[in-house]
């Protein structure tokens, strides 16, 4: 079968043709019919002249029926210059109608009038849209440049199962019951096995997989998401990023023919925090937070410093803030803990001017060569200062529609926490995941300094998101132990959860390192769309719903009974 462009072009002038299409649009003007016709290649006019024994059927035919046309491909009179056919059209001699489309429920074109669950539910007709249909297509081309780029460079794919052992990794795990009453989980990354693949000399592994993870959903999340995995033995950081920063330069050129630096920039988790207040800063803008305490002479700051509390601040240079926009920003600094702020015009209009001396303030902004805007000052402990600034300076880069100085700004974010502390439950956990291994720094007390404690972790950032996360493993058996001592797993615990992973790390694994990174969310940000589910094929809703299968749903008491699960019932 071939598709539409590769029929109706110059070549093929005066030659009949034979075509497979769905019909865009049917216009009837004087004794001729006009019917676009396209596929996923594209669309072509094609003209049926009244003298055409189906002409009456072909005017009364609806949108999106599918139908195979033969006719005379001729060179147009009036040209389409929009039209990648535009110099061409059919000259009907033969139709014949495979089945006539209902009313659609929505507008099959890029500017719809569907809302998204509709577009979700209807998604195979949403998928005919040209934007969403190109996404697919842009996606397929995508992945295979990945490949062509791992295997060229000696990766093997080899997949891994989707049937495990449930081990925590930090979000909840799917559940798959079996007959016998016990349950496998669907996998949240590949980890293990490609851990596991490394002991078993392939040293260069790769794979494009599924991955499911039941957590709170938002627009660069689902709960089932493609990533790709990496893991390579003999390696140390140096090496993986020269790889990594290779393969971005070679696919990026392939399916956009776009040039992006062949070193991407690196960055301290601390320095990232400190100055974006984000371990995933957009560096395409400026707007760095920085600290007022050598700065300001305000009695209420200055006092709260000496209590240990911090303030910091971000001046956003050419902008002027009205009340009613800082009213609807304040929301973001409230929702991630401020409770002390205030924001100042350079001209001092601004209600919260009566805390400071003006004068003050203007030095601060001559003395960065910054004569007009405004600045956010955020008076609190050291996390919220700066996790809310980096709210803020991401919801005011969207609210004052900020464009950037670069397309695509990627940076490595380095030398990670080994740790991160739960507050809620008061405890330390993985930052990354378990099998990190910790610095050369932090080998000696790790386990007994985990607030101080670093790892050999690397996060890939894109854009001001986290495209990728990766690390140096841990490959010594004793080592490995001692991390899930620290995490509060007893012998009993290790052995039951990841026994087989500590023997087979006792018959010989390299050192070994290696990445893993969301390809809806790299594709997301290369086709500018506002969520992942635009380059899903099926995605579920903002709920984690398929409105087109109305799933999840119950199931046969019978099938329960046979899997040993009690139904569930809700407490009136």
């Amino acid at each position: 079968m071939k598709y539409i462009l590769d029929i109706c072009n110059e070549k093929n002038i005066n030659n009949e043709i034979a075509i497979n299409a769905w019909i865009k649009k049917t216009r009837k003007m004087g004794s001729k019919i006009f019917i676009d016709v396209y596929d996923t290649s594209g669309l072509v006019q094609v003209v049926v002249n009244e003298d055409n024994e189906d002409f009456e059927i072909i005017e009364k035919l609806p949108k999106e029926s599918v139908v195979s046309i033969k006719g005379i491909l001729l060179e147009r009179k009036s040209k389409n210059e929009n039209l990648t056919t535009g110099n061409v059209e059919i000259i009907l001699n033969q139709i014949k109608i495979h089945s006539k489309s209902e009313l659609p429920p929505l507008l099959i074109q890029d500017d719809t009038d569907a809302l998204e669950d509709t577009r979700l539910k209807y998604r195979y007709l949403d998928l005919r849209r040209p934007i969403v249909h190109n996404n697919i297509k842009f996606r397929s081309n995508f992945l295979y440049e990945i490949r062509r780029f791992l295997h060229k460079n000696n990766f093997i794919e080899i997949e891994t199962p989707y049937l495990c052992k449930q081990t925590p990794e930090g979000a909840r795990d799917y559940l798959v019951p079996t007959r016998n009453g016990k349950f496998f989980a669907l996998p949240q990354s590949p980890q293990i096995f490609k851990q596991l693949l490394m002991v078993s000399g392939f040293m260069k592994y790769f794979q494009i997989t599924r991955c499911f993870r039941d957590e709170d959903l938002r627009a660069d999340r689902q709960p089932e998401f493609t990533q790709l995995d990496m893991e390579m033995s003999f390696v140390n950081e140096e090496i993986i990023f020269k790889y990594i920063e290779a393969l971005w330069n070679y696919v990026i050129k392939k399916t956009l023919n776009i040039s992006v630096p062949k070193q991407f920039e690196r960055m301290e988790y601390k320095d990232a925090i400190e100055f974006y207040g984000s371990d995933k800063p957009d560096l395409r803008f400026d707007y760095k937070i920085f600290n007022l305490k050598d700065e300001i002479k305000n009695e209420i700051i200055n006092n709260d410093q000496s209590n240990g509390l911090f303030a910091k601040a971000i001046i956003f240079d050419n902008l002027k803030i009205t009340s009613k926009q800082k009213d609807k920003l304040n929301k973001y600094l409230k929702d991630n803990g401020a409770s002390r702020f205030y924001w100042i015009n350079y001209d001092g209009s601004s209600i919260d001017n009566k805390y400071f001396d003006l004068e003050n303030i203007a030095s601060i902004f001559k003395t960065r060569n910054i004569d007009n805007g405004f600045i956010v000052i955020v008076v609190d402990n050291y996390n919220v200062v700066h996790k809310s600034l980096g709210a803020i300076r991401t919801n005011i880069i969207n609210e004052f529609n900020i464009q950037p100085k670069e397309e695509l700004k990627f940076v490595w974010i380095v030398n990670w926490p080994l740790y991160e502390y739960d507050e809620d439950e008061d405890k330390y956990s993985s930052a990354h995941h378990p099998f990190t291994s910790p610095s050369k720094d932090s080998l000696k007390d790790f386990d007994t300094n985990k607030k101080d404690a670093k790892a050999r972790a690397y996060d890939l950032v894109l854009n001001g998101y986290e495209i990728g996360g990766g690390s140096i493993r841990i490959h010594n058996p004793d080592l490995q132990t001692r991390v899930f001592k620290s995490l509060g797993l007893s012998e009993q615990e290790i052995q039951e959860k990841f026994g087989f992973m500590i023997n087979a790390f006792k018959y010989g694994v390299p050192p070994h390192g290696g990445i893993a990174f969301g390809i809806e969310r790299v594709l997301m940000i290369l086709l500018k769309t506002e969520t992942i589910r635009d380059v899903i094929a099926f995605p579920k809703n903002s709920s984690g719903y398929d409105m087109m299968q109305e799933t999840p749903n119950d199931v046969d008491d019978n099938l329960l009974e046979e899997l040993q699960i009690k139904k569930y019932e809700k407490n009136n």
